[in-house]
Formats: C-alpha cells, structure tokens, sequence
C-alpha cells in the first residue's frame, strides 16, 4: 500500500510543496529514503523508528520506501521527520490517511516530542498557495505559521498527541492568529546625542528616503552611537514588508514562539572580520547572508576600510538590484537585500586627520592608501557623505533636551506619505529606489537648478549614478519641506553631501 502525506520544503527562503510517499512492501527488512535527500533526512530513518516504538505503535517489519517528491529538488533538514512517521502508520493500517487538504512539518525527538524547525512562515505561505487548508506543526512554530492566513493550524506537543487528535478528532484546537503585542520598550534616541545637528539632519534625509549614507569623522565623534539611532526614526513597516523581512529571519532561524514577526526593521552591523560569504550568503546549501537578514531593515557596516576588498565589492550589486542571486552546484537561489546602506569611518588610519588636536601623525601617502581601501563604484553608490566633527565642550554641557526622535520620526512619516501617493501602484516604495524613468518624471529642475547641477557635474566629475542619486536626495529634501517642486536650495544640499574630498583633506 502506497500512503502521500503532505508536506512541504524549502529552496533558499521559497517553500514549496512536497509530497512523503510511503511504501510497505514483503522482502528483507530495510528503510530507504530517496528523493535527493540530504544527511539529516537520511538519519530521519531513527528517528521515526525511535518515535514510533515511542508512542506505542507497532513498527513495520517489512521494506520501507520513502519518496519525497518533486524528486529533482534536494530535500534538506529535519522537517520530513513527522510526515514520514504518519506516512507509516497510514500504510500499515494504524491510522486512516489524512485529508488531502492537510499537511505535517515536524522534526522528531527518540522520545517523540516534536521539535521547532526553521523557515516555518514561508513554507507556511507556500501550503495557502498550494491549496492547503490545515496545517500541522511542532507547538514552539505554530505563533509564526499562523502569519500565513488562511490556515487552521494545529501545535503539536508530541506524536502521542497528533496521533489521538487525528483517530479521534478534537482534540487539539487550532491555533489562533498571533498578533503582535504592544511594543513598550525604548531605544536608543536622538534626544541622548548632544550636538551634532549637521549628521543629525543628514540621517533624517536619509531616512525620509531610504539613502545609503557615509559618516566620516574622528574617534569619539559620535559615528557609530548617532547611526544605531537611525532605526529610531525610520517609517513602520508594512505587514508586506515585515512578512518578507520574517521569512529570511525564520530560514536563517532567528525567530522565535514569543516573536514570530518582526515587529521593527532589522539592524545588521556585522563585524569588519565578515567574510564576503557571510555578508552576501551562500555555502554549501545556499542560506541568507547579512544583506539579506537586513531586507527593508539598515546594513550598519562599522570602520568600513577594515573591512576586506572582497566582503565589500559584494555589495554592490545587491545595493543596485534589491536582490543577490547565488550559484552553487546544488542550485541557484535569489535571496532579497533591500537596505539602506550606513557606512562610518576614520579619515585616516589614525584617526585624527583634521581634529583640532592636530595629533595626527599620518603622511599623505599613508592617507591616501588608507582610503583606497574603498573603490570608486562603492564610494559612488552612497547618496550621503557627512563629516562627523568633534563635539564641542560647550555642546556636551549645556542643559537644554536635543529634538527627539519621535519628532524627527513625524517629519520622515509626513515624507515617506507624500512617497507612497507618488509611487501608488508601483513596485518602488521611497525616493532612493526610483528608476531612471522615474527620475526624470519626479525630479524636473527649474532653470537655475539645470545650472547648479550642470556646473557640480562639471566641476566634481559626477558620473552617471551619481547624477541620478543627487536627483533623488533632492526630491526628498523637498518632500521634508512639503514643497512639489524640487527648488535651487534642495538640490544646493543635496549636492553638499557628494562632497568625496572630505577622505582627502
């Protein structure tokens, strides 16, 4: 007798569905898996036949075939354990088969606990496409399947338990929808940072439209405290881009049964010792890198030229595209990355070129090798260059509250809504990713700003992609302002921040 439990699996952080047929047949005794399965689905053989004895059903002493269809896809993980197991069952007549609209995730302890697994939610998204209507999960991953929709799904503790709710029905009750609870704990806030309101305005420009940044300044400055301040002042999330940002998450196992849902945009600041595998994702079995774990979040990348030639030059095509695409020899999987890009670095080695110390001790050879650690296209994709000054004794010590970030967060909110009316009904959602197209529609110049922008293109060399990027800052210092029209001033500003001498003086 031929048993198919549903089931489903996963290829990069894209679930799909799959079919556990399980096969009892007369001959010698034996447990073969196929289907492309990897090593811990090979080892799924114990643990079933540990599980089953287990719970006190009996174990078939007969052969046993088990096909993971589609069989041209590899199968990796402890998932199939709890399919494979009822699939048995089913065959040998211990247990009906189940509905077809019904599907089984579950990795198996010998005892016969179900345990969490990983990349629930998409694979949870793929069950509603493929038609499913009940799904069946370890009790630790039900909260993150129920973000599905459109599912009635049951947590199981155990196969004991899965077991007598599918003969008796009843048993075990749905799971209801998680919903996100009230966020009440702070963050780090611009209202602690004194001074600095030159970076200050920059980051809100940058977040208002979603612009790569570089913060170049001394030890001491303030680089790294004002840019983990950044998410403070970023727009909410969409329940779309909170699920997106989910799924990487849950692939890469970084959820969990109290939080399910990411509830505020990531922040990734991988150290500079990252490989440029572990910053763009990849191995053996392709997994999500830090680009991808930072979708629709910030990519906080700390003493930039420390980092290696390769862990950088990965980034720029994931930067242009909103996606890296990986090749290995088992398959080619694409894996989101749209982020906004914070970068903070010393002028120089040292650190203190130009700080009123005058303590540096770098000759200009010295300077010049230390910032060719970053190339000309990376320099190039970041919208924003701002020097970090020294703060001041007297800014440190006065009494007065600096602006919060809840009333920096009002402005960069009544920004991103004049954005959203704009690109209703497209792809884009904030400045930084219009299209060329876009660009030329959205960012129409006066006289006098075709002359600024002509004389800046001349008189700093701007390329092509820097020319666009100017445009697109400029566009939302005018939607900070309110203003439809992008005037001299915005794009004087924006023109400003382009300032690449600021690694050279």
């Amino acid at each position: 007798m031929v048993v198919t439990i549903r089931s489903l699996g996963l290829q990069g952080i894209t679930g799909y569905e799959v079919s556990v047929e399980c096969a009892l047949s007369g001959g010698l005794p034996a447990f073969d898996v196929v289907g492309l399965p990897d090593a811990a689905v090979k080892e799924s053989r114990e643990r079933v036949r540990a599980a089953i004895k287990g719970c006190g059903a009996k174990f078939p002493v007969s052969r046993i075939t088990v096909n993971l269809a589609p069989a041209a896809l590899r199968k990796e993980g402890t998932v199939y354990d709890l399919p494979i197991l009822l699939g048995i069952l089913a065959a040998q007549g211990e247990i009906d088969p189940p509905p077809e609209d019904a599907a089984f995730l579950g990795e198996l302890s010998l005892t016969g606990a179900l345990r969490p697994i990983t990349g629930t939610l998409p694979m949870a998204m793929a069950a509603r496409r493929a038609g499913i209507r009940t799904l069946y999960v370890p009790a630790e991953n039900a909260a993150e399947a129920t973000l599905a929709g459109d599912l009635a799904v049951y947590p199981a503790e155990n196969v004991g338990e899965l077991l007598d709710h599918l003969r008796r029905g009843g048993t075990i009750q749905p799971a209801r929808p998680w919903v996100p609870e009230r966020d009440i704990q702070p963050g780090p806030d611009f209202a602690e940072v004194m001074g600095q309101e030159n970076v200050k305005r920059a980051l809100e420009i940058a977040a208002a439209g979603g612009h790569n940044i570089l913060l170049i300044g001394s030890p001491g400055a303030g680089k790294s405290m004002l840019a983990r301040r950044l998410p403070s002042i970023l727009p909410d999330m969409t329940r779309q881009e909170a699920l997106e940002a989910t799924e990487v998450w849950s692939v890469a196992g970084l959820t969990d049964r109290r939080h399910p849902l990411l509830t505020r945009r990531p922040f990734r600041s991988p150290h500079h010792t990252v490989s440029a595998v572990a910053l763009a994702g990849g191995g053996t079995y392709p997994r999500p890198g830090e680009i991808s774990l930072a979708h629709n979040g910030v990519l906080f990348l700390d003493e930039l030229p420390e980092f290696s030639r390769d862990a950088l030059e990965v980034l720029r095509q994931p930067i242009e595209d909103g996606e890296v695409t990986i090749t290995r020899t088992a398959g080619s999987v694409r894996l989101p990355s749209r982020f906004m890009l914070v970068c903070a670095m010393n002028p120089c080695r040292c650190g203190w070129r130009g700080h009123p110390s005058g303590r540096c001790s770098c000759t200009e050879a010295a300077v010049e090798k230390y910032v060719s650690r970053i190339s000309g296209p990376m320099l190039d994709r970041m919208d924003l260059h701002v020097e970090v000054p020294s703060v001041e004794f007297e800014a440190m010590r006065r009494r007065e509250t600096p602006e919060s970030s809840a009333d920096v967060k009002a402005r960069v909110d009544a920004a991103r809504a004049r954005q959203d009316a704009r690109f209703a009904g497209t792809a884009v959602s904030c400045n930084a990713h219009m299209t060329a197209a876009m660009v030329g529609s959205f960012c129409a110049l006066d006289p006098s700003g075709e002359r600024i922008l002509q004389a800046a293109f001349q008189r700093m060399g701007l390329t092509a992609r820097s020319h666009d990027r100017i445009l697109r800052v400029a566009r939302t210092i005018a939607d900070l302002e309110g203003e439809e029209a992008i005037s001299a001033a915005h794009l004087a500003e924006a023109i400003q921040y382009r300032n690449t001498d600021l690694l050279r003086r």
